[in-house]
């Protein structure tokens, strides 16, 4: 009777070499380039509805009036818009990426984690865009209308803008990882909910002044609007930590 290959003897087998190794990143690479010409491909033929029913629409509905300073400026936007949304649209399929990458050398229960790992980390990043277009941005362009006087007209160059809106959305995109990063520092051994819970004080004071640099009004009760997401986040950092921890002492 044929003795049965254990998990250990069937990744010691499968093992692959240095230069296999570099064979597989430069694949992954090379598919990570043509997921991102997928996302600029489908954001190209859409570049129009993305101008006018999206990222133009928060300046339309608070009234703010823009213009473009520079030759060419409207048509080196629209490249930038196309690769930024290009590549947004194709961040769960590099993510995927990575994930097959790192999955020859995993285990068969972290190949099943490592799997969800990448479906979530999508839905975070895309739950912070979501709540920084939604949220965050109008609020901050309608600010931005009602603020000064009267005798200054807001012209706002279309260019900076647009570099505006783009490092708000990624900026809420990466905090909104949080629980995400939880996750995989608690599955690894760094990180313990005994210590998030011990600076839990520092870390909200640490978000009160983020939500204050981020939002432009100096009103309290819009600070504590973009504060309590970041709150929450937080405290649901802290359970993904200790479901991490006790999965991992399971496994």
């Amino acid at each position: 009777m044929a003795k049965p290959i254990s998990e250990s003897e069937g990744n010691e087998d499968n093992e692959m070499s240095f230069f296999d190794h570099l064979e597989d990143l430069r694949n992954r690479i090379v598919f990570s380039i043509i997921g991102i010409a997928v996302g600029c491909i489908i954001s190209g033929l859409l570049i129009n509805q993305i101008m006018e029913l999206v990222l133009l629409k928060p300046a339309i509905n608070a009234g703010l009036e823009l213009q473009n300073l520079r030759p060419f400026g409207q048509p080196f936007l629209y490249f930038k818009v196309i690769l930024v949304v290009g590549i947004i649209f194709s961040i769960p399929w590099t993510l995927y990426q990575i994930w097959k990458f790192v999955a020859p050398g995993l285990y068969g229960h972290e190949k099943n984690w490592a799997g969800r790992i990448t479906f979530f980390t999508s839905f975070c990043f895309l739950s912070g865009v979501a709540f920084s277009y939604f949220a965050m941005i109008p609020g901050m362009m309608s600010f931005t209308k009602s603020f000064g006087t009267p005798q200054i007209k807001n012209s706002i160059d279309v260019t900076e803008y647009f570099g505006f809106i783009t490092t708000t959305i990624l900026a809420a995109g990466l905090v909104f990882e949080l629980p995400m990063i939880s996750y995989v520092l608690s599955r690894v051994g760094i990180l313990t909910p005994e210590y998030m819970r011990k600076y839990r004080r520092h870390a909200y004071i640490i978000i009160l002044i983020i939500a204050a640099v981020l939002t432009p009004s100096p009103d309290p009760f819009n600070q504590l609007i973009f504060a309590a997401p970041m709150v929450i986040l937080y405290e649901i950092s802290i359970i993904v930590s200790k479901l991490a921890g006790k999965k991992e002492k399971t496994e």
